[in-house]
C-alpha cells in the first residue's frame, strides 16, 4: 500500500528536521574552539617565558665570563684569595637569579704563546680551588687570530645549570628540566708581558 504524500512529508519532518536543527545549532561553538585552542596557546605562552627567562640568563653569563677575564687581565699578578673573588663578581651579576656559588662553574686559565705561536697552560684555577688543567698542557681551543708570539692570554671559562620552571615540573625531575648555558672567553693581559699566579 502505497504512502500518501502527507504521511511521507510527516516522516521526513519527524527523522531529518532534529538532525537539521542540531546540525544548524551554533549554541556552544565557542566553547569548543576555547578547548582546541587553549592548550596551544598555553603551550606558546610557556615557551615565550622559557625562551625570555633562557636568554637572560645566557646573557649574564655571557657578561659574567667577559668582566672575569676583563679584570683579570688588568693585573701584573693574581693568587688564589683573588680568584676566588671572581666568583662573587659572576654571582652578582646573575643577581636576582638564585645563582648561588656552588651552581656556577668557573675556570680561568692563564694560557703563554712561545716564540713558535704554540699555547700551553701556564696556570689554572677551578671554583673549588684546584687546577682543571696541568701546567704544559696544549691548549687547542685558541682562535687562530691570538695565537701572537710571546704573548700571553687569560681564558675564563663559566657554565651555569638553568632549569626550565614551568615543563612538566611535577613529573620531570630538576636534572631531566636542566640544560647548562656555558660561555668561554680569551682576553689578552693589559700590562706586562704575563700574569703569574703565584699559588695555583
Amino acid at each position: 500500500m502505497a504512502r500518501s504524500p502527507s504521511s511521507a512529508g510527516r516522516l521526513y519532518r519527524g527523522i531529518f528536521m532534529p538532525i537539521r536543527r542540531y546540525l544548524a545549532d551554533r549554541s556552544g561553538i565557542g566553547g569548543v574552539e576555547f578547548a582546541i585552542i587553549a592548550p596551544i596557546l598555553i603551550a606558546i605562552y610557556i615557551s615565550c617565558f622559557e625562551l625570555t627567562i633562557g636568554l637572560s640568563v645566557a646573557k649574564r653569563v655571557t657578561k659574567a665570563t667577559g668582566t672575569v677575564a676583563d679584570l683579570v687581565t688588568q693585573q701584573t699578578s693574581v693568587n688564589k684569595a683573588y680568584l676566588s673573588g671572581m666568583l662573587n663578581v659572576s654571582k652578582a651579576i646573575f643577581v636576582p637569579y638564585n645563582t648561588n656559588g656552588a651552581k656556577i662553574s668557573l675556570k680561568i686559565t692563564g694560557i703563554s704563546i712561545d716564540s713558535g705561536g704554540n699555547p700551553k697552560v701556564k696556570w689554572s684555577w677551578d671554583q673549588t680551588g684546584s687546577r682543571p688543567y696541568a701546567a704544559g698542557t696544549s691548549v687547542t681551543d685558541v682562535p687562530a687570530d691570538l695565537k701572537t708570539a710571546n704573548s700571553f692570554l687569560v681564558r675564563a671559562e663559566l657554565s651555569v645549570p638553568h632549569e626550565l620552571f614551568m615543563v612538566l615540573p611535577g613529573v620531570l625531575s630538576s636534572e631531566t628540566r636542566s640544560i647548562t648555558i656555558s660561555r668561554s672567553y680569551f682576553y689578552r693581559q693589559r700590562l706586562g708581558d704575563s700574569i703569574d699566579c703565584v699559588d695555583c
